[in-house]
This record gives C-alpha cells, sequence and structure tokens, in this order.
C-alpha cells in the first residue's frame, strides 16, 4: 500500500470533501487500515472557513452512522501538495482551483473521486441541488473504489 495521505477538496468544505473525508476514514476504519492512512478534506475558497459541516451534510452521515463532529472548513494552501499523497477534487471547477493553488500538478497527485469509479466525471453538489441522497452515492462509490486502488 503506496498511498498514506488523502486531502480531499470540494469549493467551501461543508459538504461534499468532509462526507468524503468521513465516508473514507469509516471504510478504512471497517477494513483496519484506519491508522496506516490518514484523512482530512479542504475547501478550495474561502467562504465558509472555520464552520462546521453543513446541517444536511452532517445528518446525512449520521443516517449512516458516521460523525463529523469537531470538523471545521479549512482552505487548501500550496503546501498540502506536498503533504499529501493523493488530493482528490469532487468536480472539475475544484481541479482547476487546486491546480492553481498548488502551481500545477508535476506529480499527478490531483485528481477526480469519480475518476476511480466506473462513472467518471463529477460528485454530485448538494449545495444547488439540495439531493444529499445522490451526493452519498457519490461519495460513497467514489470512496470505495479508491479505497480498491489504495489496496493494491
Amino acid at each position: 500500500m503506496k498511498t498514506k495521505s488523502i486531502l480531499f477538496v470540494c469549493h467551501g468544505n461543508i459538504c461534499r470533501s468532509p462526507m468524503a473525508e468521513f465516508v473514507m476514514k469509516e471504510l478504512l476504519r471497517q477494513e483496519g487500515l484506519d491508522g496506516l492512512v490518514s484523512v482530512e478534506s479542504a475547501a478550495t475558497s474561502t467562504e465558509e472557513i472555520g464552520n462546521a459541516v453543513y446541517p444536511p451534510a452532517r445528518r446525512k452521515l449520521a443516517e449512516h452512522g458516521i460523525g463529523c463532529e469537531g470538523k471545521t472548513a479549512r482552505q487548501m494552501t500550496s503546501r498540502d501538495y506536498d503533504r499529501f499523497d493523493l488530493l482528490i477534487g469532487m468536480d472539475s471547477w475544484n481541479l482547476r482551483n487546486m491546480r492553481r493553488i498548488c502551481g500545477g500538478d508535476p506529480e499527478g497527485k490531483i485528481r477526480l473521486l469519480m475518476d476511480f469509479t466506473d462513472r467518471p466525471g463529477d460528485v454530485a453538489d448538494p449545495w444547488y441541488t439540495r439531493d444529499f441522497e445522490a451526493t452519498w452515492h457519490d461519495v460513497l462509490l467514489g470512496c470505495t473504489a479508491l479505497l480498491k486502488e489504495i489496496r493494491r
């Protein structure tokens, strides 16, 4: 197993990326790998810095027995590129902003979550759709596929 650290990234770090962070932590815990891979999440924007996970996202995680207490939004920095083995964006707009923040992607660390699945593309954005169930399914599918990749 090569990947030791993952940063999930979305626009505000209050919906999709924290959902991915805590889903991945739960999947790793279930596999007994939680001590081997560190997982965090961040935003590309400054809009929500310091805010807790958005209540509907928190409720969706709680429906599946996953907590996210204490998580507050933070902005991604260029230093994160060196700190993490993988930087996983939720949509193509996030990828553009992540590359801008990091000054490019010379090591090929910046990827889309859904690109690990059979349904490449963007994770549904519940901020606009209000469909947290669709986002849950995308995040779970993406994190499960990413875990398979990590185990290889």
